[in-house]
Formats: C-alpha cells, structure tokens, sequence
C-alpha cells in the first residue's frame, strides 16, 4: 500500500455530461517500507469533489485528451526543474 499526497493537478477542462473529471497531477508516493516516490497520475474526481482510487489506474479517453491534460501541466509548470529541486517536490 501508499499513501499519495499531490501539489498540483490540472482539470480536463470540459467535465463528462455526468459531472466526473479527469485530472493529472503532481504527486509524492510514500510506500510502506519508506520508500519514497515522485511522480505524475491521471485520476478521476467524482462530481462531488472526491478522487476515484482505482488500484493507480485511470481511463484516459483520448490521445487529444491526455495531449490536453499534459500541455495544462507544463504551463501549469508540473516540469520546472526549480520545482523539483524543493524538498516538497
């Protein structure tokens, strides 16, 4: 098991008609033996706010979408390397 902490996410910008969204963020991995991970994930939030956990895995409808979620990203600056020099991420 892991507990995840993220820093930042990005929305696809237009919701599914029921109300679910897809996000990509920037997230810390901590594993149970100590170990501890950096790294990116694609997650659904449901319309009421909170993530869908589906054992790390997340449907990415599209290329155009999952091409849409990472551009959001960069700008966002999820890649700078100032970034990840900070000891949060």
């Amino acid at each position: 098991m892991a507990r995840v902490e993220f820093f930042a996410e990005v929305p696809k910008r237009n919701p599914q008609e029921s109300g679910w969204t897809l996000h990509f963020q920037k997230v810390v991995y901590y594993l149970d033996n100590g170990d501890v991970h950096k790294g990116f994930r694609f997650i659904w939030r449901r319309p009421n706010g909170t993530l869908q956990a589906a054992r790390g895995q997340a449907r990415i409808p599209s290329l155009q979408e999952l091409e849409s979620l990472v551009a959001q990203a960069k700008s966002a600056g999820f890649f700078d390397r100032e970034l990840e020099k900070t000891k949060i991420i």
